[in-house]
C-alpha cells in the first residue's frame, strides 16, 4: 500500500516536470509549431494609414486673397471647407490694428475669394458715416450696423449673419431677398443703402 502511494506521487511529479519543460519550450521556439506571437505581426501605425490615405485620396483646395490689417498679405491655398480664421492664421495673423470684430471668422471660405481685414480707425470712420450716404456691406457688417437699415431690426439682423456663416457671402445686393421676411418691398426701402 505504500509502494502504490509513493509510485503514485513520483508519477505525479514527472507529469508536472514534463509539463513545465514542456511549456518552456512551446514558448521559446513559436515559429516552430507555426504560432505567431503579436510581436512577429508587421504592423502600421495610424500615421501611416493617415499618410497612405491622404496620397489616395487628396483634399480638394481653394485659393484665397487676403489683404488688409495681416501680417502677411498674399494669395493662399487652404482645403475646401476652411472658415476664414484658418485664412487668417496662414496669413500670419491679425496686425494690432486690425478691427477683428468686423469680420465673421467662422464663415467657410471659397475658392477665388477676396477677404478684406479692416483696421479700427476705418471701421470707425464707417459707423460715423452710417446715415450719411453710407453704403452698409451685407458681407461683413456686424449687427448693429445692419440694423442701421431701414426696417431691419435685430432678429433680421442676426438672421442675416446666420444666412452668410451658413451659405457664404452674398454675391448681389438682391441675394438678401433670399432671407425669410424680406420680399421685394422691404428690398426696395435698403436697396439703396446696401453692398456686397
Amino acid at each position: 500500500m505504500k509502494n502504490q502511494i509513493v509510485k503514485m506521487v513520483v508519477i505525479g511529479v514527472c507529469i508536472v516536470v514534463c509539463s513545465v519543460f514542456y511549456g518552456l519550450n512551446r514558448t521559446q521556439k513559436p515559429e516552430e509549431d507555426g504560432i505567431i506571437l503579436k510581436e512577429q505581426i508587421p504592423t502600421v501605425s495610424s500615421k501611416e494609414r493617415i499618410d497612405k490615405g491622404s496620397q489616395s485620396d487628396p483634399s480638394p483646395s481653394c485659393y484665397v486673397h487676403i489683404c488688409g490689417e495681416v501680417v502677411s498679405p498674399g494669395v493662399y491655398e487652404l482645403e475646401e471647407g476652411s472658415r476664414v480664421f484658418q485664412a487668417v492664421e496662414q496669413a500670419g495673423g491679425l496686425t494690432e490694428q486690425a478691427a477683428a470684430d468686423s469680420l465673421n471668422m467662422a464663415e467657410s471660405v471659397r475658392d477665388g475669394m477676396k477677404i478684406l481685414v479692416p483696421n479700427k480707425e476705418e471701421v470707425k470712420i464707417q459707423f460715423e458715416e452710417v446715415g450719411e450716404n453710407h453704403q452698409v456691406n451685407i458681407n461683413t457688417a456686424g449687427k448693429e450696423e445692419l440694423m442701421t437699415l431701414r426696417g431691419i431690426g435685430e432678429s433680421k439682423a442676426l438672421d442675416i449673419i446666420r444666412f452668410r456663416e451658413s451659405r457664404g457671402s452674398f454675391h448681389s445686393i438682391e441675394d438678401i431677398k433670399k432671407i425669410s421676411g424680406i420680399k421685394e418691398a422691404a428690398f426696395q426701402k435698403i436697396k439703396d443703402d446696401i453692398t456686397v
